[in-house]
């Protein structure tokens, strides 16, 4: 799982029929840096959104085969899918210094 940002909508004229009732956004995944500065800077990506993202919202995603999990036995074709939106995140520095004792 990863966190991205909502950057856009995607407009279909069809889709396949599982997807019926949910949208297509485009969001921008974030590195570590990325999640420092609150700038994302992946690659743009689509993602299957069925809970009401909005543009600017932060969200966290799922990719390949995990993202198809929640829909489990039934067979989705996806490859994002947006498993929710987050109101805030913290990042805790953690140190690590290994025992050279020994």
């Amino acid at each position: 799982m990863r966190l991205a940002k909502v950057i856009g909508t995607v407009s279909l004229s069809r889709s396949h029929p599982a997807f019926q009732g949910a949208t297509w956004k485009i969001v921008h995944p974030f590195s570590l840096d990325g999640l420092r500065n609150n700038q994302p800077d992946g690659e743009e990506i689509v993602a299957w959104d069925e809970i009401g993202t909005g543009i600017d919202s932060i969200i966290a995603i799922s990719e390949g085969g995990e993202a198809t999990m929640p829909f489990k036995p039934k067979k989705m074709p996806l490859d994002c899918y947006v498993a929710c939106i987050l109101d805030s995140y913290q990042l805790s520095a953690v140190s690590y210094q290994p025992d050279r004792s020994s």
